[in-house]
């Protein structure tokens, strides 16, 4: 059992090539066999939301998430959750294709939350939760 506030976790960094988080947190942690990936929008290194709407922007968070994941050593596969947040739920279809594209079968559980606003004017967001099962841990 960790001691110290902090002490067990492993701070994971953005995306390479991927703009700073613009707020107080850490682009991902781990802990305990557990990756919790905070929310990605599809900012280019310039800061501005990659142009050609939710399709561009679901194909750069899913690009970045894949990194992410490798960074920590992880897979797609090892992905359990998965909140997507929408500023047009009529954009459902599109990102069903993207999340098709990404992952395989037995797809992880998701939640789609239909928001006013995303930061940066973003039309997605994506957070994502993974673990690594037992037969996985040693296997990286």
């Amino acid at each position: 059992m960790p001691s110290r506030p902090g002490e067990g976790r492993r701070v994971i960094g953005g995306a390479p090539g991927s703009s700073p988080p613009v707020g107080p947190y850490s682009p991902g942690i781990e802990a305990g066999g557990w990756l919790f990936l905070s929310g990605q929008i599809a900012l280019e290194a310039g800061g501005r939301i990659v142009p050609g709407g939710v399709a561009a922007e679901a194909a750069l968070i899913f690009e970045r998430l894949g990194a992410m994941l490798a960074q920590a050593g992880y897979r797609p596969s090892d992905v359990v959750k998965l909140t997507l947040y929408l500023t047009d739920l009529s954009s459902f279809q599109t990102v069903n294709d993207a999340c098709a594209a990404f992952f395989s079968a037995p797809y992880p559980a998701r939640v789609t939350v239909g928001v006013s606003a995303l930061p940066k004017g973003a039309n997605l967001e994506v957070d994502v939760i993974a673990w690594k099962g037992m037969e996985n841990r040693e296997n990286g």
